[in-house]
This record gives structure tokens, sequence and C-alpha cells, in this order.
């Protein structure tokens, strides 16, 4: 059976590309360089369907620069549950969260990135990566609160255990 792979139409001609992981339009309450998407739907509902069905492959066949953002916002969201704990109430889990979405991160293309093998960016322009940084922290903080929503929407007082049993899988046997 073959993995699930994103649904958005990438158009490299008219989509802001950099290196080849593409600026999807997101739909975010904070601040940064993602255009508004145009339906409810984005790629980080995407992110957060698709999560637990990728999420017991090893493999995964890149089919667009969409795939990019997808395999992304799995290993972020892998990460996400990763800094959480069974007995973690919400306002907790979103400062954990909050705080992991602005800690320093690795981006693809640099040293230590653990897919670099996936990711082609060019490195030498800044203003490129000063772009992709502020996109991936604007990701990084609307998924983190996209997915804290769904893990805690039968109760404030502990996260869904259904959600929590995915941090012992890896996706793509890799971690951020």
């Amino acid at each position: 059976m073959p993995a699930y792979h994103s649904t958005f139409p990438v158009d490299p001609q008219n989509d802001r590309m950099i290196g080849n992981f593409v600026l999807l339009p997101l739909n975010s309450k904070f601040r940064g360089p993602a255009y508004p998407a145009n339906s409810d739907y984005d790629i980080i509902d995407e992110c957060l369907d698709l999560f637990r069905a990728n999420s017991f492959f090893k493999n995964f066949e890149i089919k667009s620069p969409a795939d990019r953002v997808l395999i992304y916002g799995i290993l972020y969201i892998n990460d996400c549950l990763a800094h959480l704990k069974p007995q973690t109430t919400h306002n907790e889990a979103v400062k954990v969260l909050t705080n992991l979405s602005l800690d320093n991160f690795k981006l693809p293309g640099t040293p230590g990135f653990p897919l670099n093998n996936v990711y082609s960016i060019p490195v030498q322009d800044r203003n490129q990566m000063d772009l992709l940084k502020n996109y991936i922290q604007q990701f990084r903080q609307e998924l983190a609160m996209r997915l804290l929503d769904r893990i805690y929407a039968d109760s404030k007082e502990q996260p869904s255990k259904f959600w929590l049993a995915f941090t012992r899988r890896r996706f793509m046997n890799k971690s951020l």
C-alpha cells in the first residue's frame, strides 16, 4: 500500500519556491510571509489528516514539491507529540509547543537537518533563507496550535491517547 501524498497542485512557474521547497498558502493567525489560502483546507490540515496514516511508512516517494512540505509537517507533528506527556494539560501544552515552534530549528538544506537529501535549498542567498525561516516558523506555530485543538478536543485536562500513541512511530525513520 503506498503512502498518501499531498493533493495541493504546485506550479513551479507561479508559486513561490525556495530550492525545491514550495511556500504554500496558509490560513494562519500568526504573522509571516505565507499568503492566505483560498479555501478553508490548507497544507496544515492535510498534514494533520495524513499524519497518522503516513507515520507507518518508512519510505516515501516525492511526487510534487508540496510533498516536501507534507514531509516537514509530519516530522514536526511527531516532534510536537514527543514533547507532550499523558498528564500534560492544555495550558502547559500551549506553552511547550509555542516554545518548540519558536526555538532555533534547523532549516532544510543547512547542516544538521535530517533530510537534506530530499531538499535542495540555496544556502548562499541570505534573503531566500530568511524568507524560508520565516515561512517555516509561521508554519510551525500554526501547525502546533491546530494540533493542540485536535489532541485536546475531548478534554482540556489530558491529551488524547490516540494521538500520543504515535510518539513511538518514526516517519521515514527520521525526526526533527
